[in-house]
């Protein structure tokens, strides 16, 4: 769990939110009383201790519940870690798999995991709806670690991008709701001028105005500066891959290693040997 290096300059209410103490501990005496026997057969101390150790590790993830694992950034960035954990032999051997197919995969860790994330995410590799496209594990874990990590992020980057489109303005855009999400997709893919894209700079600078406001996790404007100054013209999905390319985008979440060392584990190596 990455923790802020000045979080000794931090008062006590700003470290509580930026830590999400109060939401663990709230999780951790839900659990107890659900399971209070089994819990209790240890030790009430034993059992605080091995579940923060958890949180602390990342392995709190493992079969919880979606509402649970995207609700914090630390719990976002451990599912993704978990996933590349769990699933990088996949990689490794050299397989694609569809859209569906990684899907069934997710919900092996989080059984009410939606399809329609994984779709989403799988559209930032395909561009369009190909559904039984097959995927390399490497294009869909990076493009799923953008789509889940920053999902606010990319709904509301998303609303600006279909107002650039339809020449509305760009500074009455506000935050969708979840409603609204699968129509703007929908949106995306079905606007004939779409893959031809928005005038960079212009997208840059709302995107800019979006962040100075913005309340959930977004990528570095240092990141995406860099990306939208490299071209004039810039599409949706275009722009996302460019963000799951990205090593600083990555490095900052933390989740999993640069592209050239993602199906490296030597511990898990290690461990299907002995196995």
């Amino acid at each position: 769990m990455k923790i802020n290096t000045d979080r000794f300059s931090l008062t006590f209410d700003e470290y509580l939110t930026e830590t999400n103490v109060l939401f663990y501990l709230n999780d951790a005496v839900t659990q107890l009383l659900e399971h209070k026997e089994e819990c209790t057969q240890f030790g009430v101390v034993r059992y605080f201790a091995e579940y923060f150790t958890s949180v602390k590790n990342g392995n709190h993830v493992l079969f919880r519940e979606f509402s649970y694992i995207k609700v914090t950034p630390h719990n976002r960035e451990s599912f993704i870690h978990t996933f590349w954990k769990c699933f990088r032999q996949i990689g490794k051997n050299g397989d694609l798999l569809a859209m569906s197919e990684y899907s069934s995969l997710l919900q092996l860790l989080c059984p009410d995991f939606p399809t329609e994330m994984v779709q989403n995410a799988a559209r930032i590799v395909l561009v369009d709806d190909a559904a039984d496209s097959l995927m390399s594990f490497s294009d869909f874990i990076y493009s799923f670690q953008i789509q889940f990590y920053y999902e606010e992020f990319v709904e509301s980057v998303s609303v600006i991008y279909q107002d650039l489109l339809s020449g509305k303005n760009p500074n009455t855009v506000i935050v969708p709701t979840s409603t609204s999400v699968e129509q703007l997709s929908s949106a995306a893919n079905e606007e004939p001028d779409a893959q031809e894209g928005v005038d960079s700079s212009v997208f840059c600078e709302c995107i800019e105005g979006l962040c100075e406001r913005f309340k959930h996790k977004f990528p570095s404007t240092v990141a995406i500066k860099e990306i939208l100054e490299s071209s004039q013209q810039v599409s949706f999905y275009g722009f996302l891959m460019a963000l799951a390319k990205h090593e600083g985008v990555n490095q900052d979440i933390g989740a999993l290693p640069n592209k050239s060392d993602l199906l490296i584990d030597p511990e898990m190596d290690q461990e299907l040997e002995r196995l």
